[in-house]
């Protein structure tokens, strides 16, 4: 591990050299792919080099004891000085193998995130609505922006589908984890008998493709225009905005009917297309890493129970890791910070442990 970090800190100190070259400054692309690069490998190099700080005070202190003659007050001095440093060492070497672990490359991309009702008709709509409630408020409160993309409600206010996106950096580090079925236990306001109904609702949640990622050749693409329908604006039902891109190769399906023009719907729908193609290619190496899933709290699996909303009890279980917290209306209300941080520090346990 040391030799590792090593050689990441020569390479470091090389790329901060490079930088400063008159010929890199001038050149944009060159000089922002540098700038991320070193980005991506200071927290790294400065944990290893505190590290190695504390590692040469507990040396130097283990030194004086083994000389001995020292003084009582200053031996206790250099004694409390090296199981202080020892200490840190060993944590700092913690932190390190973290940091060590491979990087998801997509972790500090935008995403989109799609939410559709399963099972339980208008009650599952009806929780997908709140769903994607919970996730923009808690995008807010990371001071993250979110845009619809396409939503296809329902007359009592709910969706039976809906794609967002939630722009800011590491939103997908993030809400990566929130892929699959999410399953609602709660008396629906139109049951007379007060019985509890489970409904289930799926999400999906893609890293944001860019252009360079998935190149569409315009010939793949089959696109049909019809009218909006559904609650919400006046232009609904007047003009043919609404777009469908079919992939013809993938034979991937993108409705949008959000905005006005058919300009704007397209480009929404490609968006969403891209990133699902994208998925799909990054699903297709992942199942051929066999250990890579193993080493994951949650396959990402769309069809797989990852987590249970029950409202008469309050509380909110993720089936993965084991946790139950009863604070169901905080958590549906965006506060869902000690959630993922719960299910991010048990995927790197697992990494560790695979490791």
């Amino acid at each position: 591990m040391l030799d590792k970090l090593q050689s990441i800190e020569e390479k470091y100190e090389l790329l901060n050299e490079k930088i400063c070259d008159p010929e890199i400054i001038s050149d944009i692309s060159e000089y922002t792919r540098l700038s991320k690069e070193i980005k991506q490998l200071t927290e790294l190099v400065e944990k290893y080099r505190e590290y190695k700080n504390y590692l040469s005070t507990a040396e130097e202190a283990k030194l004086l004891l083994d000389e001995g003659g020292l003084e009582k007050d200053f031996r206790e001095m250099v004694f409390e000085e090296y199981e202080e440093a020892k200490q840190k060492t060993e944590e700092l070497t913690e932190e390190l193998k973290i940091l060590l672990l491979p990087k998801d490359p997509n972790d500090d991309r935008n995403v989109i995130v799609e939410i559709r009702g399963g099972a339980g008709g208008e009650e599952a709509a009806l929780f997908a609505g709140v769903l994607y409630r919970m996730y923009t408020m808690y995008a807010e409160s990371c001071g993250w922006k979110s845009e619809v993309l396409y939503a296809n409600d329902t007359e009592l206010g709910g969706f039976k589908e809906i794609s967002f996106m939630i722009e800011g950096e590491g939103a997908y580090s993030r809400f990566k984890f929130e892929s699959g079925v999410h399953r609602v236990q709660r008396v629906p306001e139109t049951e007379s008998q007060g019985r509890i109904h489970t409904s289930t609702v799926t999400v999906a949640v893609l890293p944001e493709a860019q252009e360079v990622d998935v190149e569409i050749n315009e010939a793949d693409l089959q696109i049909d225009t019809f009218r909006s329908s559904g609650a919400g604006g006046q232009h609904i039902n007047k003009t043919d905005s609404a777009i469908r891109v079919t992939h013809i190769p993938t034979g991937t399906v993108v409705e949008c009917q959000d905005e006005r023009s058919q300009h704007k719907n397209k480009e929404k729908a490609l968006k969403i297309l891209r990133s699902r193609i994208l998925e799909a290619e990054r699903e297709k190496q992942s199942a051929a890493i066999a250990g890579e899933r193993k080493a994951q709290v949650g396959t990402g699996d769309r069809s797989e129970r990852i987590r249970t909303y029950n409202y008469p009890q309050g509380r909110v279980t993720d089936h993965r890791i084991g946790l139950t917290l009863y604070k169901i209306e905080a958590i549906l209300n965006g506060d869902l910070t000690e959630l993922i941080d719960a299910i991010i520090t048990a995927d790197t346990a697992e990494k560790l442990k695979e490791q």
